[in-house]
């Protein structure tokens, strides 16, 4: 069961970051649309790699990530950390998402900032997470800089 629900998540996390990826670069080289044809090919471009394939595999990379943490038992601060970087890749993703709405709504009349911005900060958050999810580092002395009030369940309850 184990090996099915991290097969799904590997494969649906290559699919997110190779969205991610390539979302910025169509963005900047679409963004200066000339032609009617140019902007309806930029749109239908963006808006369904956006909705139909970048979304669905970030959804299902997180489902699958989340149900391995309990399948797998791992709680070890390495993956708090990755979860860290991994809200990083949500924000790129909800920011190109926004990028393409507004471009969308005006006509590419939208004054955009320079989308290539997302793609040195996903390709750091994708490296960063590959090294963490190998390397699986002892991050112990992060424990010792949060509060202990942090580390313990309060009340009685997780």
């Amino acid at each position: 069961m184990i090996a099915v629900v991290k097969f799904v998540h590997i494969a649906a996390l290559l699919c997110w970051s190779a969205a991610l990826v390539s979302l910025p670069v169509l963005l900047h080289h679409y963004r200066r649309a000339k032609t009617q044809s140019d902007f309806t090919e930029y749109r239908l471009i963006t808006h369904y790699g956006y909705i139909a394939f970048a979304s669905p595999a970030a959804i299902v990379a997180i489902v699958a990530g989340t149900l391995l943490i309990f399948l797998a038992e791992v709680y070890d601060p390495w993956l708090l950390v990755k979860l860290a970087f991994v809200a990083g890749m949500v924000l790129v993703h909800a920011w190109l998402g926004h990028l393409i709405l507004r471009s969308g709504e005006t006509g590419g009349r939208y004054k955009m900032p320079p989308p290539l911005i997302g793609l040195p900060l996903v390709l750091t958050q994708i490296a960063v997470i590959l090294w963490l999810v190998l390397a699986k580092p002892d991050l112990a002395w992060l424990a010792n800089l949060l509060p202990a009030v942090a580390l313990e369940p309060q009340g009685g309850s997780l």
